[in-house]
């Protein structure tokens, strides 16, 4: 029986709704994260990550951000959600390379193995907790705080 390839719905106040998978991630830039985190679970994690940027992900949506002004932009955030249900919240600031620009990643391998069955992998590159680096992401919802409802 041949099974869907798990995909990202991308949704929200976007332009262009998508739903990604690992394979169409794997299209756009790749790079590269080399990463270490604590686990509450298995303890101190070593990893290497590699996928897009959620920030050029995005791009491809044509969000829809109430202001081009900076601080317009600083009242939207994201919501990445994974098929556990497991979720967590990132501000636009966190992305945006005109605040701090993090390299947070869509992984579509880890350790040089393709995640094309679990999904893409969120990767928070600096985040010394492992708790936001979400296995099997389902959907990135992107908008003004004032529309979040924290239901997916």
């Amino acid at each position: 029986m041949n099974r869907a390839a798990p995909a990202v719905r991308l949704h929200g106040h976007i332009e262009q709704p998508a739903e990604l998978t690992v394979d169409q991630l794997r299209r756009l830039s790749a790079h590269r994260a080399d990463v270490t985190f604590d686990c509450r679970t298995n303890g101190p994690q070593r990893h290497t990550f590699e996928g897009p940027r959620l920030w050029e992900v995005l791009g491809t949506t044509k969000p829809r951000l109430a202001s081009a002004t900076r601080k317009g932009r600083l009242g939207h955030l994201l919501t990445v959600t994974g098929a556990d249900g497991h979720f967590v919240l990132l501000s636009w600031a966190e992305i945006d390379p005109e605040f701090s620009g993090r390299p947070i990643l869509l992984a579509t391998s880890i350790d040089g193995r393709p995640l094309d069955e679990a999904g893409p992998q969120l990767v928070v590159p600096d985040d010394v907790c492992g708790a936001r680096y979400i296995s099997g992401i389902t959907a990135v919802w992107v908008g003004p705080l004032h529309a979040w409802s924290g239901v997916e």
